[in-house]
């Protein structure tokens, strides 16, 4: 990160728009998805109200203001925007944020990227541990990419994992985020699936989170995932939103770091 900015744009005293704005270096030590791009990390303002009609007027101006201060950068060809928040799960462009993705769409912006599901589920509602489905299978806890994996092993052969990240709070830093974890990878091998092992593991991931203190557990998935769906709807996860990812603008589309992630790689919440 080389710079970063929050501009607000007020009306009779009252902050009704804000964003805050990124600029990443341009040298090697930067990933080649953000080396030399900048962008807004999120923009949010009042949609319009009948107590309060001219919100709008003062989103534009500070679109603007956004738009000046990428050119200043330097980055012109190489912009992004999202809806990243210090809050659990928010983050692209939510299904509730329809006035954001408008001005986003008439500055230029376009959706480059793909939806994903977020899900959520309260962990005294998730099944608990319980006979294995198949004889012999154990569980192994370890470290893993996404927080806390449980591996579902038959010898020394790995059936499936389940990873939990129980840190949102990072170290309580956010102490709103207190209890809430997230699904980070859940994978069962082919030969394995349909056979109980993926609610199994999320039984034995909801233990671990009940000695974590952990009461609320998000999940994500692509609309095309139906199976994965499926299974988290049996568990008990119910669908919060659907959030657009990928904002590059319009003279480089294609080009936003999210356009090609996945959901098993979200961002944490931002800097606010």
């Amino acid at each position: 990160m080389a710079e970063r900015v929050t501009l607000v744009a007020e009306q009779r005293g009252r902050v009704v728009a804000a964003a805050h704005l990124l600029r990443y270096g341009a040298g090697d030590e930067v990933g080649p998805a953000f080396r030399g791009s900048g962008g807004i990390n999120w923009l949010l303002f009042w949609p319009r109200a009948n107590y309060w009609r001219d919100s709008e007027e003062a989103a534009g101006a500070l679109m603007g203001a956004c738009l000046e201060r990428l050119r200043s950068w330097g980055s012109a060809d190489h912009w992004n925007a999202d809806g990243v928040l210090p809050a659990p799960g928010v983050y692209g462009m939510p299904a509730q944020w329809p006035h954001v993705r408008e001005l986003y769409e008439r500055a230029g912006f376009v959706h480059d990227g793909h939806v994903e599901v977020i899900l959520l589920a309260r962990v005294d509602e998730l099944p608990g541990s319980s006979a294995p489905p198949l004889a012999g299978l154990a569980v192994e806890r370890s470290v893993g990419e996404c927080g806390t994996r449980l591996t579902a092993r038959l010898g020394e052969e790995c059936v499936g994992f389940i990873e939990v990240e129980t840190n949102l709070a990072e170290g309580g830093r956010l102490a709103h985020l207190g209890g809430w974890a997230d699904v980070g990878n859940l994978h069962v091998a082919e030969p394995y699936r349909r056979r109980g092992v993926a609610t199994w593991l999320v039984g034995q991931a909801a233990d671990w989170l009940r000695l974590a203190r952990a009461d609320r557990l998000l999940a994500y998935a692509w609309p095309e995932e139906h199976d994965l769906l499926g299974l988290l709807a049996h568990l008990g996860f119910r669908e919060l939103t659907r959030t657009a990812r990928g904002w590059p603008h319009g003279s480089a589309p294609g080009a936003s770091p999210e356009a090609n992630a996945t959901p098993a790689h979200r961002p944490r919440p931002g800097p606010s």
